[in-house]
């Protein structure tokens, strides 16, 4: 699974780092090409010489070598992987990876890095539990890292507890997962929608949502990484998304986004549908914009079409298809509804009654029902971790 893998691997100045060259190894029997890049520090507890030989790369330290006048490009090397790894993480580099404090090669790296990142933090058992740290820990989750959590056992300061770094098989085990996880989803060519859609009342005025599209962006980038070909129709939204497997279509209407997905979804095996689309829109839109004269306005409301009622019953016996249902009350009930009524394989239930969760947030906390009355719940978390979710249950069970 390793073989040809480029893995570049940060490591910082913690005392974990002396089992960095056990994970080196590793890593290059199982086929793997390495790039490491050592803090300053680092090299207090391994050094680069080693790191050199095992990896049979240069150790990369700094941004310009006096001795030889060679400048290391960090975007190259960000560019390079197709992993970054980052053991030990300390508690310093985890609130510079947070804060975006930039401030040697290894950060310039990580802020340049175009490939998935995972951390093995290593550090005291009291600074692992301190507040600042769980923070840090969740923000970078936020931001997409993988966070393989440090381990019980005897620290270097005499003491015992939760802080020491994952033992390095254990960390190769979770990269060797990471590339197992991006060909669950290689032979899918899939369909998402996402966003609002905007239903014009005059040229500055409309009708829309609170919607902003950090749902289904997630979702198109985790099945990107997991080697899907993706379609994505997006109404208005700040959120961007890069891929050379990803094909993205904008949107601004509801009939404009049905538009889109009747040209798209027959030549895909399978469609997420997370865009919150407009019920109805305005009768007419007026060409010029509608002046205050009264107290009062009446617009005419008309209903939109059903893109995924459409869709689900259009599709055929070898597509599957999974739709989004956001209640504010009876949840259950009206989303096992849903999932019939539009010929559903999966919906994602998700209530405005849960905190964190809806529009606007970073986090969501879903429910999946499946068309065979099957319930799974999850706690709220990130909508990048909602979204591996819903992928690891298309992956196992739909698909």
């Amino acid at each position: 699974m390793l073989k040809g893998k480029r893995i570049v691997l940060g490591i910082t100045g913690g005392i974990a780092a002396y089992k960095v060259a056990t994970l080196i190894r590793i890593l290059k029997k199982n086929g793997a090409e390495v790039k490491c890049i050592l803090t300053p520090a680092s090299s207090d507890f391994i050094s680069p010489l080693t790191v050199a030989t095992l990896s049979e790369n240069p150790a990369y330290q700094v941004f310009w070598n006096n001795e030889n006048g060679v400048w290391t490009n960090h975007v190259e090397l960000g560019a390079w992987g197709d992993l970054m790894v980052i053991a030990p993480l300390t508690a310093n580099s985890l609130a510079k990876m947070a804060t975006g404090l930039c401030d040697n090669l290894l950060m310039a790296s990580y802020l340049s890095a175009k490939c998935s990142v995972m951390v093995a933090p290593a550090m005291d058992l009291d600074m692992y539990a301190h507040e600042t740290t769980t923070d840090n820990l969740e923000l970078i989750k936020r931001h997409g890292v993988q966070v393989i959590p440090a381990e019980s056992g005897f620290l270097a300061s005499g003491l015992e507890g939760q802080g020491r770094m994952a033992e390095p098989e254990t960390i190769a085990e979770t990269i060797e997962s990471f590339f197992k996880k991006r060909e669950t989803l290689k032979d899918q060519r899939i369909l998402i929608t996402a966003g609002p859609t905007y239903e014009g009342i005059d040229p500055v005025r409309f009708i829309g949502n609170h919607s902003s599209g950090k749902m289904g962006f997630n979702i198109a980038e985790e099945a990107l990484e997991r080697g899907a070909e993706v379609t994505l129709v997006t109404g208005p939204t700040n959120c961007s998304l890069e891929h050379k497997r990803l094909t993205r279509i904008d949107v601004r209407t509801a009939d404009q986004m049905l538009e889109a997905v009747q040209k798209n979804f027959d030549s895909c095996t399978g469609g997420i549908f997370a865009a919150a689309v407009s019920d109805y829109k305005p009768a007419t839109e007026a060409n010029q914009k509608i002046k205050k004269s009264s107290d009062s306005m009446t617009i005419q409301l008309v209903k939109n079409p059903d893109i995924l009622m459409n869709t689900g019953q259009s599709k055929r016996t070898d597509q599957w298809l999974i739709g989004f249902a956001l209640e504010t009350q009876n949840a259950l009930a009206n989303a096992k509804g849903k999932l019939q009524r539009k010929n559903l394989d999966l919906i994602v239930l998700n209530t405005l009654e849960d905190q964190g969760a809806g529009f606007g947030h970073d986090t969501n906390k879903i429910t999946l029902l499946d068309k065979n009355n099957n319930s799974t719940k999850f706690e709220l978390s990130s909508k990048r971790e909602a979204a591996s979710n819903i992928l690891t249950y298309l992956s196992q069970n739909i698909k």
